[in-house]
């Protein structure tokens, strides 16, 4: 099988030689490529030096670049990595074995379940992020993936080629695991180990900013994907509010038929027509999300030859 190794770089200059040098020992027939997101200490140079294919991607983004490599790199396996060395290369089998053997379309490089990452990051927040993110996702998904936004993932043809990209930026793993929680791909999470950078390598990921970004994607998906359950809990809200209006009302009327709160009645009314106004959208959007899905396996099956 043709393997592309696909690493999105960002002047990651003290780093990347390492990492080329260390899957072309893991995996010496794979073309290695690193695509330049307008790095400014040479990242492209020394990657080309070290043996890398080398492409450029203007638009700032690891989103951005992830959709680049995905439209452009011809493969069978894909094996996406960061370029900061903090992901073994020598595990990369472990990810490839259950994609390639076809038991799953999606490995994962599950950084959590044997404790490295906990002990190796030292950036604050960032535990509590994935803690969050996971717990999102696993409960709207009805799911158990234990590591959602690691940055280490093996993926077959299949998966690269039907996943339309609309993220720029670091929220691009969610989207990914989203995107085949969504598609019931098969997910296969594989425990690896995790190093934090080495000293004098920075991280690009902000905190707060693209923490806040993972968050607004996973509810925009929410909303695209489980249309009657987000609309639901509205409407359920919005009725909720709209009875407790209501029921002084109501009360008044029966005891002295006659209204005296009368922007409250008008309140309430609103308030349950905007629930029942929810609860239609939820209905009629449910049915087009299920006909999306429908059109895109039809459009995967017709794909699939010429992805082979």
């Amino acid at each position: 099988m043709r393997i592309a190794v696909l690493i999105p770089c960002y002047n990651e200059s003290l780093t990347i030689a390492k990492v080329v040098s260390d899957f072309r020992q893991a995996l010496p027939d794979a073309d290695i490529y690193v695509y330049d997101n307008n790095s400014t200490d040479g990242t492209d140079d020394i990657a080309r030096k070290a043996g890398a294919i080398v492409r450029r991607e203007t638009r700032q983004g690891k989103g951005n670049v992830v959709r680049r490599m995905f439209r452009e790199v011809e493969a069978d396996l894909f094996v996406l990595v960061d370029g900061d060395d903090t992901y073994p290369a020598e595990q990369v089998h472990r990810l490839l074995e259950p994609v390639a053997r076809g038991e799953a379309d999606m490995a994962i490089g599950d950084r959590l379940s044997n404790g490295s990452y906990f002990e190796q990051n030292k950036r604050p927040f960032h535990d509590l992020g994935n803690r969050l993110v996971r717990g999102l996702i696993n409960r709207l998904f009805s799911t158990g993936l234990r590591d959602i936004m690691t940055g280490y993932r093996v993926m077959n043809r299949r998966f690269v080629k039907n996943f339309p990209i609309a993220s720029e930026g670091f929220e691009i793993e969610t989207e990914m695991t989203l995107h085949a929680l969504d598609k019931r791909y098969t997910i296969v999470e594989v425990p690896i180990d995790y190093r934090d950078r080495p000293e004098g390598s920075h991280s690009k990921l902000d905190t707060f900013s693209d923490g806040w970004r993972v968050l607004v994607t996973i509810f925009s998906i929410f909303k695209s994907y489980r249309p009657m359950a987000f609309f639901g809990w509205a409407a359920l809200v919005l009725l909720i509010l709209g009875i407790a209006v209501g029921l002084p009302v109501v009360y008044e009327f029966i005891h002295w038929h006659y209204i005296r709160r009368l922007p409250s009645a008008v309140l309430a009314v609103g308030l349950v027509l905007l629930a029942m106004g929810s609860f239609g959208c939820g209905v009629i959007l449910d049915t087009i999300v299920r006909l999306h899905r429908e059109t895109y396996e039809l459009l995967v099956l017709q794909r699939e030859p010429q992805d082979r």
